[in-house]
């Protein structure tokens, strides 16, 4: 049967929208005519038919064809190599120069089936060309902004200010780099887009999980963990060792769990550090990658979601010059980022402040940040004797776990220090109990605490938010006061939108119970109270616990009932 004449026009983009069900044959032959007529792309055609938005076809594209996926709104601009490729080619295909790595040239490019594109660029570098999707409506733009100013910023390709690569905190030896590369190459791609994916999307962690007959690869966003890939199995291994010798760990070591570190530099002025874990499992090992974004630390106490009272009683108590302010919640609640961002606020010029932390998490310039190495010697409580010894203002403590770290913080708090940790409690009451089970005198509790704070991290309601119509009864049982439903205020839930990948929640917020250690509570404390006892005491003096401070999120329309539900106790 003779082919047809129409037909042989659907390639590249095109054909791949229909066989992937995204298009029918009829709606791309139609588009691509128009967008010749138009002389312009067919993505733009695709976005002005709303077939699909510009981001939903760059993540097609990087999908489909294997290709990292970039977010040009994230990348440093000043670090585009503008001479590498002829403005001609920049303007003529759209694309632009991201960096040279050796003999590779890293280029954006909204369509990746651009070969003619691709060609032109590979002829007249004479390099390698890494195609990387980014979105066509932020490339424009940044086509016109280098293209204008191309000539006056030609300054020579020898210098690669952007390397989109790994690294870690010793700068490994390039020659090292460069080899394992070679031989694995495939891998390293797969393995950065990745982790340029979980970036975009918001990940917190990275995961990538060894079956009998299947490998996995799940991203954690917003607290919820969704598979983003299935690699064929056969390359487990590969993966593994690729990212052990990044982080510098043991790769002949398969046995025993690991911890490592590496980082993505993303530009001149950004990189991305990701905590590395090894865990032997039946059938290879599992590996997950904290990602640990330094912008988390620096953005504000206002971006936590403190209520206006919990937050100034808090900034009262982190300016007291000696005491001690703890921290408590289960792994992944934002501990780590509260006690950051509480030493953000503290980090003068004439403060001396140290900290012990079991990996130190993020860099805080101007603050000396210690790694304990129990293996080494370095724990927790030598740390800390080392730090007094130091001449300090403020110690930070990354968690207290025995009653020796916990002896020597509370002390370090009554002899002029203010000392800032974590602990592993359901909530502010509570975490008094546990130190008393643990064997600290009462006295030195009541004498050394200045606030506890509680907290959980809730996923917050998206843009597309729906109204709910909820009984009463519900509402009630939930804990909300009768004072509540007034009809001031309407409860969402989730709703549905490309934004949010149909979850209906984009990013977290936080739900706080601050409780400072009042001389009543003090009282309670050097009697022996219980936690109950803490509690009801707290209520009096008007702190939220958990629960009340989630219904006050829901109230603000931040989050849903559900969220709060399933994250607090009554």
């Amino acid at each position: 049967m003779a082919a047809n004449p129409q037909q042989s026009q659907l390639n590249g983009l095109a054909r791949a929208l229909v066989q992937a069900g995204r298009l029918k044959e009829a709606e791309a032959e139609s588009l691509l005519e128009q967008a010749i007529a138009k002389k312009t792309s067919l993505i733009e055609q695709l976005v002005a038919a709303k077939k699909a938005s510009f981001l939903e076809l760059a993540r097609f594209s990087s999908d489909k064809f294997g290709f990292p996926l970039l977010d040009l709104a994230a990348f440093d601009d000043s670090n585009i190599q503008r001479n590498a490729i002829d403005r001609k080619l920049i303007t003529a295909h759209q694309v632009v120069p991201l960096h040279k790595r050796g003999n590779r040239l890293a280029v954006a490019i909204a369509d990746p089936t651009n070969l003619r594109a691709l060609d032109e660029i590979r002829f007249q570098t004479g390099l390698t060309v890494d195609p990387v999707i980014v979105e066509e409506n932020k490339l424009i733009p940044l086509v016109a902004k280098i293209s204008e100013s191309a000539e006056e910023a030609l300054k020579g390709f020898s210098n690669d200010d952007l390397n989109l690569e790994f690294t870690d905190e010793q700068s490994q030896e390039k020659e090292e780099v460069a080899n394992l590369e070679v031989d694995d190459a495939p891998v390293v791609r797969f393995i950065q887009k990745m982790m340029l994916d979980a970036i975009n999307d918001g990940a917190s962690d990275i995961h990538f999980e060894p079956y009998e007959k299947n490998y996995r690869i799940r991203f954690r966003t917003d607290g919820i963990l969704r598979e983003v890939a299935a690699p064929p199995l056969v390359i487990k291994d590969k993966i593994a060792s690729r990212i052990k010798v990044i982080s510098r760990l043991n790769i002949a070591e398969k046995r025993v769990p690991q911890d490592g570190r590496m980082r993505l530099v993303l530009s001149k002025h950004r990189s991305i550090d990701f905590r590395v874990s090894t865990l032997p499992t039946m059938y290879g090992e599992k590996i997950v990658l904290r990602i640990l974004d330094p912008a988390s630390a620096t953005m504000g106490i206002d971006a936590l979601g403190y209520e206006p009272e919990q937050k100034a009683i808090l900034l009262d108590a982190i300016h007291r010059p000696y005491g001690m302010i703890l921290v408590t919640g289960p792994t992944g609640s934002g501990k780590t980022v509260s006690l950051y961002t509480c030493l953000n606020i503290l980090n003068k010029p004439g403060v001396n402040i140290s900290t012990a932390e079991d990996p130190a998490e993020i860099p805080l310039p101007g603050i000396n940040q210690v790694n304990v190495d129990d293996k080494a010697g370095l724990s927790f409580p030598v740390a800390l004797k080392a730090f007094l010894r130091q001449d300090p203002d403020i110690i930070m403590v990354g968690e207290i776990r025995d009653v020796e770290t916990a002896e020597i913080a509370i002390k370090a708090a009554q002899t002029g220090h203010m000392v800032l940790s974590t602990l592993h409690t359901n909530d502010a009451p509570a975490t008094l109990t546990r130190l008393m089970n643990m064997g600290i005198p009462t006295f030195n509790l009541a004498a050394s605490i200045l606030l506890i704070t509680a907290q959980r991290l809730v996923r917050r309601l998206c843009t597309c938010k729906k109204p709910l119509d909820t009984p009463i009864e519900t509402l009630l049982n939930a804990g909300f006061l009768e004072s509540d439903l007034d009809g001031s205020w309407t409860l969402y839930g989730p709703g549905e939108c490309e934004l949010c990948k149909g979850s209906g929640y984009k990013g977290r917020v936080g739900l706080y119970e601050v409780m400072p250690v009042t001389e009543a509570i003090q009282r309670i404390i050097m009697a022996n109270g219980t936690e109950l006892d803490i509690a009801i005491q707290a209520r009096k003096e008007g702190v939220n616990d958990l629960r009340r401070s989630g219904l006050l999120k829901v109230m603000q329309g931040l989050t849903s009932l559900d969220e709060v539900l399933g994250s607090t106790n009554v």
